[in-house]
């Protein structure tokens, strides 16, 4: 209706200018004053019926409701007529001959395109039959059938194919063979556009279902990899997790609230990790391994980590000043290197994982907090790359680590 409204307009400035243009040359005496107005009359009518119709449908539809069935055939029938109001007026001032041959005939194939974007063969159909209907009506009413003709337009058409049916009934069917073709091009891209539709549903749906079990960035990974996300060697921070002194908090809880007090926590974290450019790669009970820098990387994961580390910190502090959760400390430890990424398993089942030394080491530092009374330990590899000057964080040395025989240069966050 939008695009039949901007024509419509089109139309107006056209024969306007038109009018101005050639009314002074001589073929196109026929071109009166009341046929620029007949003309232009029922172009802003149909302009005002279409925005009318248009503002009427957009309140339904911002209103949860569809449109009747009905509406659309009577709104097509409308459309449709207008090349034959118009014929109908003009040929008051013109014979009707001219008229039926003039440009206001191609006006129906105009509709008949348009009527395609309703993506109903049905509906496209039905504007290529009253076209044809309406035009075959008009030209056997004055021109004629057999010999039976009228007044100056049999004169004009007087031994021409102009006043034969055949010539009129002609061009009608090639009308309604135009109404059929829309229509098919209509269910093609009825069917495509729905097609297309149905499969981002399902996008969303899988992302929606198996984003609650991994990480979002994972799931749009896998998608866009098709069935394999190939492995490849990366840099990453590898962030690990652990609530300080879960075993004797809950040892004489319930199930229930176990879970519950799990949540509240792994809900501060996982907005808080998401935030911050990274991904949980999973939950370990207490805590949990999160990645920054794949499978998606922003050229800054070490300094989202540090963020995140520091606003984990924080988040638990609020959520215990509030009484969401009894009072708790958590450790975070994260180390910075290359890992390689990609999906581990069988063909029955296969996980995203993120496998090297760095994930072992980053699990040992997270280890030491508990040792040195702290809540977030860092490596030198991190600070390095995030841009971060050592002094910003209590140096511990070098520090042996479990599983590597040289030590490691290791800071306190907090």
């Amino acid at each position: 209706m939008a695009l039949l409204a901007g024509l419509l307009g089109m139309l107006l400035v056209f024969y306007g200018l038109g009018y101005a243009l050639f009314r002074s040359v001589p073929m196109l005496h026929f071109l009166t004053p009341g046929v620029f107005l007949y003309i232009l009359a029922v172009i802003a009518l149909l302009l005002c019926y279409e925005l009318a119709i248009r503002n009427l449908l957009g309140r339904w539809l911002l209103q949860g409701k569809g449109v009747p069935g009905a509406l659309r055939y009577v709104n097509a029938l409308v459309e449709t007529s207008v090349p034959s109001i118009l014929i109908v007026l003009v040929s008051r001032e013109i014979d009707p001959l001219y008229v039926l041959q003039s440009p206001l005939g191609l006006l129906y194939a105009v509709f008949i395109v348009l009527s395609t974007l309703r993506l109903d063969f049905r509906l496209c159909a039905f504007t290529g039959l009253v076209a044809a209907a309406e035009y075959v009506a008009l030209s056997f009413t004055y021109i004629g059938v057999g010999s039976g003709v009228l007044g100056g337009a049999a004169r004009a058409a007087a031994s021409t194919p102009f006043e034969a049916p055949p010539f009129y009934a002609a061009k009608a069917v090639i009308l309604l063979i135009a109404g059929l073709a829309a229509g098919f091009v209509a269910d093609q891209l009825q069917r495509r556009v729905s097609n297309v539709f149905r499969a981002r549903e399902e996008r969303q749906r899988i992302v929606g279902t198996f984003g609650q079990q991994v990480s979002p960035a994972i799931v749009e990974a896998l998608l866009g990899a098709g069935t394999e996300i190939a492995s490849k060697r990366t840099f990453v921070c590898v962030m690990f997790m652990d609530i300080r002194n879960f075993t004797p908090l809950v040892e004489k809880k319930p199930p229930e609230e176990i879970v519950a007090f799990q949540n509240v926590v792994f809900a501060e974290a996982i907005d808080i990790v998401n935030r911050n450019h990274g991904i949980i790669n999973q939950f370990l009970g207490d805590g949990f391994m999160a990645t920054f820098g794949a499978p998606l990387a922003t050229g800054h994961d070490c300094a989202n980590a540090l963020a995140a580390a520091r606003e984990l910190v924080a988040g638990i502090r609020r959520l215990s000043e509030a009484g969401r959760i009894p009072p708790i400390t958590i450790g975070v430890g994260l180390h910075a290197g290359e890992a390689v990424c990609g999906n581990v398993g069988s063909a029955l089942r296969k996980q995203y994982s993120i496998t090297g030394n760095v994930v072992i080491l980053a699990s040992r530092i997270e280890q030491l907090n508990k040792d040195r009374g702290s809540q977030i330990l860092v490596s030198s590899e991190v600070l390095a790359a995030a841009g971060e000057a050592p002094d910003g964080g209590q140096a511990l040395g070098p520090v042996r680590v479990k599983g590597r025989e040289a030590p490691i240069e290791l800071y306190r966050l907090a």
